[in-house]
């Protein structure tokens, strides 16, 4: 190549670990269990908190393969790339369908949400109004660059963590003034003899993974970030165990405050009863804004992980090449692919209902977290024959334990889900016998990464 050609334009290492961290709960949210908590404590008959410890544990598995599998292939195309390079180029494209699904959701649900929460503060402004504004703002953003996208996350990630910990503090204050300091060391707010049962509880956690749902998203900046092959399997499994405390210590004060958790009138929205009980209406108003840049913050990380998943893709000339494999010279972002997902959010916010939305969700990231594990056993322990000491249990035994829970919470989702999402599954696997002339070639691959693991 001349020397004085110019370089093709590319993604930006410029990530941190901390970046990643930030990126990471910044998608969750330190507000994440606000709205499924009612749900999750009526589901386990008063274990909120005791199955989100057992849904972190289910997660911890997945995001340490999820780990293990970025310093193997530090690619933007996350859990495409893995399983197409770990187990069949063939699986791998429809891992990638599966979670196109997933990553187009995630933003979208945020978008829905958001509108609906500003509609509501603000009735005069219709919903569409919101939804057009939000996803104008969000795509703006995004476009403009990760770093942009990371600074704007790390405002509303202080936002919401002053939020959470009010809430924490008041309610635990309210228990002080109720019950006296032995009162915020009830048991009966993780465990309740009489009403334990272990299927509740893991129909409980199973819900409670809501909260977990887009920590994969870590993976596919993985091409922005400095250091990949350290710091994606680090963010990854330290995102999950912060999420985790943050989540079980909101919870387990939320049913300190209304310990009766079958006199829910709504359990969707009884955590802003709640926080009304605490400290009074001033913070359910607060909450109720919270909430609103919560989803804002997760339509905006979301999106940006969703233009890597295709980028990868697009690069690889599984999807358009001309779209989605572009880059911006000036911003060093995936613009068009950005803007495919501003398109979708729009048109999905306009016409799809939030309940629908919600119930597909978990299908695809499922799909993607199950060959993911199997991903790992099929390259760690088969082929690098990675059997000895601790590289047996990150080789076979964490993977193996992932794959199983994660197959059983997939397998308990509602009909719904399951149909919707089997026919995107069905689609997709019609587009890979067009693209493969019938199977009988395979999709283009990483080669050089093949080759060189």
């Amino acid at each position: 190549m001349n020397e004085n050609t110019p370089a093709a334009p590319a993604l930006k290492r410029i990530l941190t670990r901390r970046d990643l961290i930030l990126y990471g709960l910044v998608l969750l949210g330190p507000t994440a269990p606000y709205p499924v908590y009612g749900i999750v404590q009526q589901t386990s008959h008063g274990h909120a908190a005791l199955a989100y410890l057992v849904a972190m544990v289910a997660m911890l598995f997945t995001a340490a393969s999820y780990g293990k599998m970025s310093g193997a292939f530090p690619s933007a195309g996350s859990t495409y790339t893995y399983v197409q390079n770990a187990l069949n180029p063939h699986v791998g494209f429809l891992a990638g369908w599966a979670m196109i699904l997933d990553y187009f959701l995630i933003p979208l649900l945020s978008v829905v949400y958001g509108a609906l929460t500003a509609n509501r503060i603000i009735p005069q402004v219709p919903y569409a109004v919101w939804a057009v504004l939000l996803t104008l703002l969000i795509t703006l953003i995004n476009v403009r660059g990760i770093r942009v996208t990371a600074r704007a996350g790390n405002v509303m990630m202080a936002l919401m963590s002053i939020c959470a910990a009010l809430f924490i503090l008041l309610a635990a204050r309210w228990v002080v003034v109720n019950h006296g300091w032995a009162g915020l060391l009830d048991l009966r707010g993780f465990y309740r003899p009489g009403e334990f049962g272990v299927k509740p509880l893991l129909l409980g956690a199973a819900i409670a993974s809501l909260s977990y749902i887009g920590f994969d998203a870590i993976s596919t900046l993985a091409e922005d970030t400095i250091r990949p092959e350290r710091d994606i399997s680090i963010a990854t499994v330290l995102v999950c165990v912060i999420q985790t405390v943050l989540c079980v210590l909101t919870v387990y004060m939320a049913a300190l405050v209304w310990p009766d958790f079958r006199s829910y009138k709504d359990p969707e929205t009884v955590i802003l009863d709640i926080s009304r009980v605490a400290a009074g209406a001033w913070m359910m108003g607060f909450m109720t804004f919270i909430l609103f840049v919560a989803c804002l913050g997760s339509a905006l990380t979301g999106q940006a992980g969703a233009s890597r998943l295709l980028y990868g893709m697009g690069r690889d000339g599984v999807i358009s090449r001309r779209i989605f494999a572009h880059i911006d010279a000036k911003y060093s972002t995936p613009v068009r692919g950005i803007y495919v997902m501003g398109a979708v959010s729009l048109a999905g916010s306009l016409l799809l209902r939030f309940q629908l939305v919600v119930e597909l969700l978990n299908f695809g990231a499922f799909v993607g977290f199950i060959l993911v594990n199997l991903s790992v056993i099929r390259h760690f322990y088969l082929r690098r024959r990675e059997r000895r000491g601790f590289g047996l249990v990150t080789s076979l035994i964490f993977p193996l334990a992932g794959a199983a829970v994660c197959t059983y919470i997939w397998l308990n989702l509602s009909w719904k889900a399951q149909l919707a999402g089997f026919c995107w599954l069905g689609l997709g696997v019609v587009y890979l016998a067009v693209l493969t002339r019938g199977f009988r070639n395979a999709p283009q691959s990483l080669s050089s990464l093949s080759e060189a693991n």
